[in-house]
């Protein structure tokens, strides 16, 4: 702890430095890096960590990693990566098997400080009863149990007082007959006749090694596998090629759970598209209402899977990734796009009524429409700008919705104007009247005015 806190005080970044040692066990401990303010550094605590991680990690004899707490106020321990193994099988097997596992997210370098709550390095002494000659012998096995429970462990078998106060009598063999595996064998228990028997004739004795800790899952025994991720790695990634190595190593008998971050990663992003698909669906019923049509709405409604496209191109091309705020960016783009489909097929409709065929309803539509198209999508992307262009504390947030809009909107409104004209071309009803004609369109406040000639 010292050496780690010697290795922090040589950067300017940091304030306060303090230990804590002891804590979650004995050889275990945390050394708290408490940062200045957003203003007063020119690094994010991020490129602080990436720094700061191939220096405490070569130190001899520990095994330390910098973790960065969680904006959302879990467990600054907690890391994002905690995927289960649970099973019926014994701790040994499973232990194999997450062995297996750990090797193989080595290999992948998103994947940092990959570690496991399932440690085979507790001593313990396993005793094996011969039944058989301890029946033979009449000595029962609770018999033998009870022997070397009380003179290994001490047994307290009454209580005497003595100038007013009380003592336990325990029964115990002497420290210096108890401090070794084969001070067992010479024990003595009490067989058929009173016969005093050596433990030795009954019980082999083994020295095995066990888990430190006895972990369950859903009743069920279990491994936490978990894991820090690099910055260009989401977590979404992290935890479907977990997925997939568990497919190709798992044995039957196994499977896996998420507890932690992952779970409610993996909750929320199956809420999210529960939300995403009704909000869709309320979009459309809501057209479809306004339209007086089926095939309106799903022609308006196409221009989102367009943004969607430029939105998670931005997304990429930034190194953003899919998480809580581009998403908030996402649901929000659905709303956005939808009105530059709007605008050309209820003005297509307009001329179609007005007199003029399909075809030349949509593109007048689309021409008239084009500016305020541009400048709906002008004002937004330019709104949005600042967003994604964000700094200072916080900075990443702002800026995932910033990119989501900037990119959802600009191919978006590209692509709309070339599709949309196209499939209301393709699907569209006919709502022309053969005795109405439209032969001209004149300016209008808000717009165009349709003045209709009837033939």
């Amino acid at each position: 702890a010292e050496a780690i806190e010697g290795i922090a005080r040589q950067y300017p970044e940091f304030e306060r430095v303090f230990t804590i040692v002891g804590n979650p066990s004995v050889a275990q401990g945390s050394v708290i890096l408490r940062g200045k303010d957003w203003e007063d550094r020119d690094r994010t605590t991020m490129e602080i960590a990436r720094d700061l991680a191939p220096k405490i990690a070569a130190l001899p004899g520990v095994s330390s990693f910098p973790i960065t707490p969680p904006s959302l106020g879990q467990g600054f321990r907690e890391r994002p990566i905690n995927y289960v193994i649970v099973t019926s099988d014994t701790y040994e097997n499973l232990s194999q098997v997450v062995r297996q596992f750990q090797d193989r997210l080595a290999q992948n370098p998103g994947f940092v400080q990959v570690d496991t709550d399932l440690r085979l390095n507790k001593p313990e002494i396993r005793m094996d009863v011969d039944r058989e000659r301890a029946a033979d012998m009449g000595v029962g096995v609770d018999v033998i149990a009870r022997t070397v429970e009380t003179m290994l462990g001490g047994r307290t078998v009454t209580r005497f007082k003595r100038d007013g106060e009380q003592y336990d009598v325990v029964v115990q063999t002497v420290s210096a007959n108890r401090s070794t595996p084969e001070d067992i064998d010479r024990l003595f228990v009490r067989g058929r006749g009173d016969a005093m028997i050596p433990l030795a004739a009954l019980v082999t004795t083994r020295e095995v090694v066990v888990p430190r800790e006895l972990n369950h899952f859903a009743q069920r025994r279990s491994a936490s596998i978990t894991a820090n991720i690099s910055p260009e790695y989401s977590l979404g990634e992290a935890l479907q090629f977990m997925d997939q190595i568990a497919g190709e190593i798992l044995p039957p008998g196994y499977t896996t759970d998420l507890n932690g971050q992952s779970r409610e990663f993996r909750n929320s992003s199956g809420s999210l598209a529960i939300v995403f698909a009704l909000s869709l669906l309320f979009i459309y019923l809501v057209l479809a209402a306004q339209f007086e049509s089926f095939v309106d709405p799903l022609i308006i409604m196409l221009s989102v899977p367009l943004s969607m496209l430029g939105a998670l191109l931005a997304l990429k091309l930034t190194g953003g990734t899919l998480n809580v705020f581009s998403q908030i960016g996402l649901i929000t783009l659905v709303g956005l796009i939808t009105k530059h489909g709007i605008l050309i097929v209820e003005f297509a409709n307009q001329m179609q009524e007005q007199g003029m065929d399909k075809l030349q309803a949509v593109k007048r539509s689309a021409a008239l429409r084009l500016r305020p198209i541009l400048m709906t999508t002008g004002a937004m992307v330019l709104g949005a700008i600042p967003l994604a262009l964000a700094s200072g504390a916080g900075a990443e947030s702002r800026q995932q919705i910033g990119w989501v809009i900037v990119g959802g909107m600009s191919l978006g409104t590209l692509l709309t104007l070339f599709v949309v004209p196209t499939m209301y071309t393709l699907l569209a009803r006919n709502k022309s009247h053969p005795g109405v004609s439209a032969e001209k369109v004149v300016p209008a406040a808000g717009g165009s005015l349709v003045v209709p000639a009837v033939k």
